[in-house]
């Protein structure tokens, strides 16, 4: 049966009221790592606009591991009590959130995208990056290539910052390995060169990002899910592909992530991407179609048709908004009218309704 963006979804035990969600999208807003004002109001308007799930954008499990300076972070207690009030907000508005936990590595160490230069110095509170290899990204410092000691290291890192997110009541946890991030630069040949049981096969690349997932998901409640973004390809010849994806997503399943959120590129600068409506959503759903797992799409989608279609086509199980949302944090509300769906409304906003309330009972 076809199901519409406005269907709820059970992922284990958890219950998303419907299936658009808000995609994790960095603000570069953070104090040292600490999330403030700017993210209370921006994760709130989302929370009040009727989306079933709120996804945090990238967050570091170490310093390191932030894409900027600006990045927030889960690498001490302090870190997770400041994203409480943000959950508790959530749940009072009867929306999920979780968020995205991630590293960096050679694209980190940068300053905030509308700062005068790109790298962070010392100084500025920037960073020697981590990575499987020492080869830069575009004209960024060469990184640090990773022991094989660090990675276990690191792999405890994940583990404890997905423990305090659990704590402060965070109800999904997603391991970020898209986008040209640590995971990602261990998974694709591009950037990773190792010759130890991190590189060379497939089977190695993964190892890094499935010895993670299994251990994290190890922590996890059973009633809780677990996602992994991931770049479905590099968009490169000899670079990562949806074929390898395909791969990825079936040892995923096999450890138990419930969902994989399909994005693409990111890892190398000067890889040729043709971009248009909806233009990642054909990943997620063959990655749907030849595991079984749970996906859900990205890339340009922004209106309510067009998202429906791509539920009703059974493309993807959930559709994840980036700029659309942030134009419009009610996105859903307004979509819901267009489709002439009536979905719950937070009572401040009810006398906005255009399609009229439905009578009292007698």
């Amino acid at each position: 049966m076809a199901n519409s963006i406005f269907d709820s979804l059970k992922i284990r035990d958890m219950e998303f009221s419907n299936r658009v969600w808000v995609s994790p999208m960095c603000q570069y807003s953070s104090i040292d790592g600490v999330v403030g004002e700017w993210h209370r109001i921006h994760l709130g308007a989302f929370a009040s606009g009727g989306a079933g799930l709120v996804m945090v954008e990238a967050t570091g499990v170490v310093p390191e591991g932030r894409i900027s300076t600006g990045c927030p972070g889960l690498w001490s207690d302090k870190h997770a009590e400041a994203f409480a009030p943000m959950v508790n907000f959530a749940h009072s508005m009867g929306t999920r959130i979780g968020i995205q936990l991630a590293h960096a590595g050679r694209k980190g160490s940068t300053l905030l995208p509308w700062d005068d230069h790109v790298i962070a110095t010392s100084d500025e509170g920037g960073w020697i990056t981590d990575a499987p290899s020492a080869i830069s990204y575009q004209d960024f410092p060469v990184p640090h290539a990773m022991t094989v000691d660090e990675i276990h290291a690191l792999t405890e890192k994940f583990v404890q910052a997905a423990q305090r997110a659990l704590k402060v009541g965070f109800d999904v946890l997603e391991l970020h390995a898209a986008h040209g991030y640590l995971f990602h630069q261990f998974m694709s040949p591009l950037s990773n060169e190792r010759s130890d049981e991190y590189g060379g096969s497939l089977e190695n690349r993964i190892r890094f990002l499935c010895e993670v997932a299994t251990k994290v998901r190890a922590i996890v409640p059973a009633s809780h899910p677990l996602f992994v973004r991931i770049s479905a390809t590099d968009w490169v010849d000899g670079g990562w592909s949806l074929e390898d994806s395909i791969e990825l997503a079936k040892a995923l399943k096999v450890i138990g992530v419930d969902l994989l959120d399909v994005s693409t590129g990111g890892l190398v600068h000067y890889a040729k991407i043709t971009t248009g409506p909806g233009y990642q959503v054909r990943f997620a759903e063959e990655i749907k179609k030849e595991t079984g797992i749970l996906t859900s799409a990205v890339g340009l989608i922004t209106d309510a048709p067009q998202a429906e279609q791509i539920l009703q086509s059974d493309q993807a199980d959930a559709v994840m908004l980036g700029r659309a949302m942030l134009r419009d944090p009610h996105w859903p509300m307004a979509a819901a009218e267009e489709l002439g769906v009536r979905i719950v409304w937070q009572k401040q906003f009810e006398r906005a309704r255009r399609i009229a309330p439905r009578p009292s009972p007698q």
